[in-house]
């Protein structure tokens, strides 16, 4: 459904993106996995349009992204930014409806829109549906903008770091929530840096380092060896999870 090809991304004298070329299947989720500054956000924000690459191009359904117009851009994609920023004192249930705004419908008919109660639904804040947005905790806040982004109701989904703000409970909520929509036959892309929700809840991930793509592999091919090489921390698995360990030295070869 969502393809990059061969994308770069420089920002002045900075490469924060070389050559990388995967594919992000419907009806599946893809992590995007790698060390802080491996280059996850800008691709996301590539995939997403609200970035044009340096080189390469970003194919949607085959088309290519620069060519859909923005107004179609936001209805079939929907796009969760890692920063979570401040809101309005708007009642919660008005913030996520204004995911509906890409669908071009008036703010009546968008707060009682059937998808602004699904994504309340799913993220578990029906509860405070007429709380002013602004006195919500760091968490609620981050589950807000989610809902928001679920309340577009696109085939495709980009998040950036949704669970990074969250307790484990909540953290386990949302990534059902995205294997949910998988299940249904949407892309799910989504920025994760927790090992073990990556290797438990995703069907794909696509491996960066330093801008450049290492790995496109299944969670069960991910080795204890090769998580080394990126992270230096080694891993244990405990059932279908991999789980961070301890600390290696660079360069440090696994037995």
């Amino acid at each position: 459904m969502l393809e990059a090809r061969g994308l770069g991304y420089v920002a002045g004298q900075a490469c924060l993106l070389s050559g990388v070329t995967a594919r992000f299947a419907a009806g599946a989720v893809t992590g995007l996995i790698g060390p802080n500054g491996a280059g996850k956000s800008t691709l996301l924000r590539l995939l997403a349009g609200l970035e044009a690459p340096t080189e390469g191009q970003v194919l949607c359904q085959g088309v290519p992204l620069s060519r859909l117009p923005i107004g179609e851009r936001a209805r079939i994609m929907a796009y969760l930014p890692q920063d979570v920023p401040p809101f309005p004192p708007m009642p919660v249930r008005e913030v996520a409806s204004l995911g509906r705004l890409a669908h071009g419908e008036n703010a009546a008919c968008a707060l009682h829109h059937p998808a602004v109660q699904q994504a309340l639904d799913m993220t578990g804040l029906t509860q405070f549906g007429t709380r002013e947005a602004s006195r919500l905790s760091g968490g609620e806040r981050a589950r807000l903008t989610l809902a928001r982004a679920l309340a577009v109701d696109a085939p495709i989904l980009l998040a950036d770091e949704p669970v990074a703000a969250l307790d484990p409970a909540q953290a386990l909520m949302v990534m059902q929530v995205l294997r949910g929509l998988a299940a249904q036959g949407r892309c799910v892309v989504v920025v994760i840096h927790d090992l073990l929700l990556a290797t438990r809840f995703c069907d794909t991930l696509v491996l960066l380092r330093e801008g450049e793509l290492q790995d496109l592999l299944s969670p069960a091919d991910l080795t204890d060896a090769r998580v080394r090489s990126i992270y230096c921390v080694t891993t244990r698995r405990v059932e279908n999870g991999l789980v961070p360990w301890g600390l290696s030295s660079p360069g440090e070869v696994a037995d």
